[in-house]
């Protein structure tokens, strides 16, 4: 059968009394309006709340320069999301290297000498479908790897995350690398 409840909860079988009168109106919109609690002084509580979300972010950015897995954003928390970066960043790529080279590729486009910019145009197609085939060969080689590691784990957006990685230049990357080229992750 059912037990009795407290005063404020009602039973949950829908036929059965609650045990307890109902309470007037009035009476329910001041425990209404009791329950609501405003701070005394908002520009107080604004001026702490905005404190507390600097030292969020300060903590948060020195995780991402020194690796310190606590304070992490959720986007790169976890064993799976620190193995990518181990996994991307022990590897040397040519899509790390695609930025400045678009660069130097944009200066020769330019330049008003018809060659240059023929063969700038190549050099980026080029380079282009190069870069196509480094992800390719990177991403199924980590699709591999988090698939014999990370059985049964959850390695969602895994590979987009890694590839995202390498398209950064490697001292441009946060959180910083943890080990070197040709290592081991």
């Amino acid at each position: 059968m059912l037990e009795k409840q407290s005063d404020t909860s009602q039973a949950r079988d829908p036929q059965a009394k609650k045990g307890r009168p109902t309470p007037k109106r009035s009476d329910a919109e001041a425990n209404r309006r009791t329950r609501v609690t405003v701070p005394k002084d908002r520009k107080e509580a604004a001026r702490q709340s905005r404190e507390r979300m600097r030292s969020e972010r300060e903590k948060q950015r020195t995780a991402l320069l020194e690796g310190d897995e606590r304070y992490l954003p959720a986007r790169d928390k976890g064993p799976v999301r620190k193995f990518v970066r181990d996994y991307v960043d022990a590897r040397w790529s040519l899509a790390e290297f695609f930025l400045p080279a678009a660069v130097v590729i944009l200066i020769l486009s330019v330049v008003r000498v018809p060659a240059l910019q023929l063969l700038s145009t190549l050099l980026f197609l080029a380079f282009f479908v190069l870069v196509i085939l480094d992800f390719a060969r990177l991403g199924l080689g980590l699709r591999k790897q988090l698939g014999e590691r990370f059985a049964g784990q959850n390695t969602r957006g895994a590979v987009a995350y890694g590839l995202m990685r390498i398209l950064q230049m490697r001292r441009l990357r946060l959180p910083k690398p943890q080990v070197k080229r040709g290592a081991k992750p």
